[in-house]
């Protein structure tokens, strides 16, 4: 499997520090909304990353922090009157109602920075004691220009961010730092009741880049396979975890780093600060989640994504597909009889180039959508394969190949039952078949029912009337 590295701005054989295991850290959410599609994209591809790695045989130590402690969380607890736990929580049970409506697998460990608090003070003051950082008057500020390798991971050049930092309007926290670059590794308690924790310089709270590190560390160790999250986090997010990370352990941080691309709505970025963001909640509310994990799922991760009416309507046609030979294939496993014959035998075998282009396109940079177009080959295949009809063990082994290979890009895991057209004919049946039920004629409305049965068509009699069905 070869990885693009944004530290080396090259696609990499992956090789894992420890054979058959993966240590993955990926940047979990500030909880204080409902996450918007554009966050979404990364919990969908590093969930896929995740799920492909396993399906390769590496057992994955998996980690997803939530920061449940910030300026945003703050605010929107004073804005409703509670708590900032009480906000945190809330976002947090929230985000995992809305990341299994698309199919995101919890992580193995979810750590929250509140639990994390004495470990985070402890590397805030081991980088003290390193000469790494400084204290001011109750802030914690790491010394950047100490740290060499700054700039590794997002190319920037430190000569120019002297200059941007020189220009920039200077407030009262630059007047405690010994140099403009410098970046807080915790800060003071500003107001008597703002949240904040005994610490060697005072009551405060963790600055947002130190708590990915120590977390990091606290459950993968001092170096670890994969670092991902969104392309925003580069600089600074990213480019300060290296730097705390690697001055504080020594080491090197991470060997592969991954970053997804942008959702943009209108060729600009969706983000909550401009206001142009779609909820995932509020997404659910029209489209399933698979719809919307199918559609992060068509392009290439590294790539932006334009979000608009027509990328959702292909992709619910796209998934629709899928469902349609899943959902011809159950009807063929009810409705056959049978083991394989000869030629399915051979048909079944043929299906192998399929996961081997599957398993190519994953292997390449974790092309997701590459992968889909080999699932719609398989897909093509099985039809043609079945269009007379199909033995029951044929239908069976090759719904379990078409599941495989899907279970892997995380779609097809939900029973959608899938609303039918009625037209004429049908609702003609559907009469005859309501009004022989009145007659006590249940030989017959049992017969009518069995017929659209073996068109792929269920009738289910609910307190609303009849519900009709594919599938």
């Amino acid at each position: 499997m070869r990885i693009y590295n944004t530290l080396t701005r090259k696609k990499e054989e992956f090789v894992p520090i420890q054979e058959g295991k993966v240590k993955m850290y990926v940047c979990g959410p500030t909880v204080y909304n409902y996450f918007h599609i554009g966050n979404a994209r990364p919990f969908v591809v590093f969930d896929t990353m995740r799920k492909y790695l396993e399906y390769r045989g590496y057992k994955v130590k998996f980690v997803q922090n939530f920061t449940d402690v910030d300026d945003k969380i703050i605010n929107r607890a004073k804005e409703e009157g509670v708590t900032a736990g009480e906000i945190s929580e809330k976002y947090i049970e929230e985000y995992y109602k809305d990341a299994a409506a698309l199919n995101v697998k919890k992580a193995t460990v979810h750590p929250k920075v509140t639990e994390t608090m004495d470990d985070i003070i402890k590397f805030v003051q081991d980088l003290i004691d390193l000469g790494y950082a400084y204290e001011a008057d109750g802030d914690v500020y790491y010394r950047t220009r100490k740290f060499k390798d700054y700039g590794k991971l997002s190319g920037k050049n430190i000569d120019d961010l002297i200059v941007g930092a020189s220009e920039r309007t200077r407030n009262a926290d630059d007047e405690k730092k010994e140099d403009p670059l410098d970046f807080a590794l915790w800060k003071a308690r500003k107001e008597p009741d703002e949240i904040a924790w005994e610490s060697p310089w005072g009551m405060g709270r963790p600055g947002w880049h130190i708590e990915c590190s120590a977390m990091s560390r606290k459950f993968l160790g001092d170096t670890i396979d994969i670092h991902a999250g969104g392309e925003d986090l580069q600089f600074p997010h990213h480019e300060n975890e290296i730097a705390q990370s690697e001055a504080h352990n020594g080491k090197k941080f991470s060997n592969y780093w991954m970053h997804n691309g942008y959702i943009n709505i209108d060729g600009v970025k969706m983000s909550k600060s401009l206001g142009n963001f779609k909820t995932v909640r509020d997404l659910l509310q029209t489209y399933d989640g698979e719809v919307l994990r199918f559609l992060i799922l068509s392009g290439h991760y590294r790539g932006p994504i334009d979000f608009n009416p027509e990328i959702l309507t292909q992709s619910q046609n796209g998934l629709k597909r899928m469902r349609n030979a899943k959902s011809n294939l159950k009807h063929l496993i009810q409705t056959g009889s049978g083991q394989m014959t000869d030629e399915e035998k051979e048909t079944l075998a043929g299906f192998d180039k399929y996961r081997e282009k599957f398993i190519e396109a994953m292997d390449d940079d974790l092309n997701t959508a590459d992968a889909i177009s080999a699932v719609f080959e398989l897909i093509t295949a099985i039809n043609t394969a079945v269009k007379d009809g199909a033995s029951k063990e044929f239908a069976q082994k090759a719904l379990d190949f078409l599941m495989e290979l899907a279970g892997v890009l995380g779609l097809l895991q939900q029973e959608v039952e899938e609303k039918v057209e009625i037209d004429p004919e049908l609702q003609a049946l559907i009469d005859e078949r309501q009004a022989a039920r009145k007659a006590k004629d249940f030989a017959r409305a049992d017969e009518i029912r069995d017929q659209l049965k073996a068109q792929g068509i269920t009738l289910k009699d609910t307190p609303q009337g009849v519900q009709v069905i594919r599938g």
